[in-house]
């Protein structure tokens, strides 16, 4: 089951086109939380069992530097995605990443690549 919470960066539209797709999308603006800050939108996707798709580095870093092996994130490195062109493009690249994304991983997307690093990072 596809199940993702959009950061506040995205279109809130675009969950409401992947739920047309049969997806289980949330925006953070959907349950109030629009101003929380990153560190609480990984807690409550981690207990909701979501991956958080987000514009935003620091979703990343936070996860590489704690040694949790979750929630799973997908940073969207494409500036001004309309909700119909983020739509598409999760659609598109899902296949490519959905089986790291439930083992646990961070996916980077972007113009020319996909990104994916299991979880836990470990450093040398």
């Amino acid at each position: 089951m596809t199940r993702l919470r959009l950061d506040q960066g995205l279109p809130r539209s675009a969950a409401a086109l992947l739920r047309q797709s049969r997806w289980d999308v949330i925006h953070v603006s959907e349950i109030s939380m629009s101003r929380a800050s990153a560190a609480d939108i990984l807690r409550r996707a981690r207990t909701g069992s979501r991956a958080c798709v987000t514009l935003d580095a620091d979703f990343h870093s936070m996860l590489a530097t704690s040694g949790e092996r979750e929630p799973s994130v997908i940073s969207i490195r494409k500036e001004e995605l309309n909700d119909a062109a983020l739509a598409a493009l999760m659609q598109g690249i899902w296949s490519r990443i959905e089986n790291a994304l439930h083992a646990g991983a961070l996916a980077t997307e972007t113009e020319r690549s996909i990104r994916v690093r299991q979880m836990p990072i470990v450093r040398a």
